[in-house]
């Protein structure tokens, strides 16, 4: 990628807990291209969420960006920067579409002037242009009647027009990267759908970049070029989309693939990864999705896996790419066999 707008490399974020250091995000590194969309997968506790407060850096009190990580956005790294200037980056360079709606926006005051806020704080808007900017907004995210709409209070609309309400406010001062944090997870499938189609549409009137959090595969092959799995902290795979779902290397992906609900499938129930996601005060040694793998062997745990280039763009952090014959003789998982969530 020649010019990438976001490049992320080594980020580290830690919080301090009564257990010990909680690792969240352990040396993650990808890249955001000008107009790309990238999806982020991966269960919860995997760390896709903190890498994206991390972005903002929004961490709070109890936890740290580690010295050494990088986040660059068009050439600048933001860790570098002041809480002031990031003050600068949140909402005019980087916006953020959060997972409950209802919660992200304030319930005694009216949507419009949620809206128009923005303007006023990052653009120094008088009070009419900020609500002329909160109806142009609505009526952008294709919300009908929308100087009505800008006088009600969230708890008036429907679910479907509230995350629509939240989109407005992240696309105020055209954003070049929008981060939307499971932005259709508490929807209805139809409501989603429209969503989706949403953000295609705005991010390329505006040619934004978008980075897509989420834990539904599906939602990454209806909107992403792009996709980064992620589990226990690190990167585990990253692929060009179509590939992810014909091609999947990590054994990790794989689970998730075979998980995905499938229109036609008949009979059985739904496959599913035994165990869970190892706690990050304490992640295993060598590879960390070893106890739940079936081709994992002795080198699994003695050797943490590098990132391996398996393909044009794909990069899978499993020792299968050197040794693909341990594909032939698949095996029940530990955490199988031993009911564990994931052994040390």
């Amino acid at each position: 990628m020649a010019d990438p707008l976001l490049v992320v490399h080594d980020l580290r974020t830690t919080f301090a807990t009564d257990a010990g250091l909680a690792r969240a995000v352990d040396g993650v590194s990808f890249t955001v291209g000008r107009g790309e969309t990238v999806g982020l997968v991966g269960e919860s506790g995997c760390g896709k969420s903190v890498t994206a407060l991390s972005l903002l850096r929004l961490i709070d009190g109890a936890g740290r960006i580690e010295p050494g990580s990088e986040i660059i956005l068009d050439g600048k790294n933001l860790i570098a920067l002041s809480e002031r200037e990031m003050r600068d980056v949140r909402g005019n360079r980087i916006a953020m579409i959060w997972q409950e709606p209802l919660s992200a926006l304030n319930p005694v005051m009216t949507v419009g002037d949620q809206i128009g806020e923005v303007a006023r704080v990052h653009a120094g808007a008088s009070r009419r242009e900020a609500r002329e900017k909160a109806i142009e907004m609505l009526r952008l995210v294709g919300i009908s009647a929308p100087e009505q709409r800008a006088t009600e209070y969230p708890h008036q609309l429907s679910g479907g027009m509230r995350q629509r309400v939240v989109i407005a406010m992240a696309l105020v001062m055209s954003p070049s990267l929008l981060i939307a944090d499971e932005p259709t997870t508490a929807l209805d499938v139809t409501i989603q759908a429209q969503i989706l189609e949403l953000l295609r549409d705005v991010q390329q009137r505006m040619g934004m970049s978008v980075l897509l959090i989420t834990h539904d595969l599906g939602v990454v092959a209806e909107t992403a070029s792009r996709v980064i799995v992620m589990y226990a902290g690190e990167v585990v795979e990253e692929s060009p989309v179509r590939e992810i779902f014909t091609s999947a290397h990590h054994p990790y992906t794989e689970g998730l693939l075979r998980a995905m609900p499938r229109v036609g499938a008949t009979g059985g129930r739904l496959a599913v990864i035994p165990g869970s996601v190892p706690a990050p005060t304490d992640w295993p040694t060598g590879c960390r999705f070893r106890d739940r793998c079936p081709y994992a062997w002795e080198r699994c745990e003695r050797e943490h896996p590098p990132l391996y280039q398996v393909g044009a763009g794909h990069l899978s952090r499993c020792h299968v790419a050197v040794e693909p014959e341990r594909r032939a003789n698949p095996h029940t998982p530990l955490a199988a066999v031993s009911g564990a969530g994931a052994g040390r």
